[in-house]
């Protein structure tokens, strides 16, 4: 028996690889909230180095309008060009952080947002909204930005049941 059970705890573990990285996260999780809170700061601040500062030296950029911005100088240098008029009078306000992590290494947080004050086309109402996804990376003891994607947000609503302009169908 008693040489069975390291066989039986390796195969226990691996039926089961949530139970191996469940420890408590608390203090990571703590960090990176932090780090998100330190996002809205520093995008309030149009400070495009210190936003650029949270990501990994390779980190990538998709944001709201599909534009993937490859590596920190490049973030800093669209984020300034950005803030010189599209964002210049922009406030970020995060609003909530969901936090899942991968391995003890790596995570995956959604962060809610909502901003006002960019300068963006007529048809896009104020407070904006929408979801960040990103994988973070604990690097030399640092949680970074390592990969960012941004999407605008809408209101859910019911998928049409019917092309537009449609009648519904005759009732017999």
């Amino acid at each position: 028996m008693h040489r069975m059970l390291p066989g039986f705890l390796l195969l226990v573990l691996a039926a089961s690889p949530h139970a191996v990285f469940s420890g408590d996260h608390s203090p990571d999780e703590a960090v990176i909230r932090n780090l998100e809170t330190q996002q809205q700061e520093a995008w309030n601040r149009h400070d495009a180095k210190a936003y650029a500062n949270l990501f990994t030296e390779d980190g990538d950029v998709v944001n709201v309008v599909g534009w993937w911005w490859k590596g920190r100088a490049e973030i800093e240098q669209k984020l300034a060009a950005a803030y010189a008029y599209v964002f210049r009078e922009s406030t970020l306000t995060i609003t909530e952080v969901k936090v899942k992590f991968l391995t003890p290494q790596i995570a995956v947080a959604h962060v809610r947002w909502s901003m006002v004050g960019a300068r963006t086309p007529q048809d896009i109402l104020e407070p904006r909204q929408g979801i960040q996804t990103q994988v973070l990376q604990k690097w030399e003891g640092k949680w970074l930005i390592a990969a960012f994607q941004n999407t605008n947000g809408v209101p859910e609503r019911p998928f049409p049941t019917g092309p537009p302009g449609a009648s519904p169908a005759p009732k017999p």
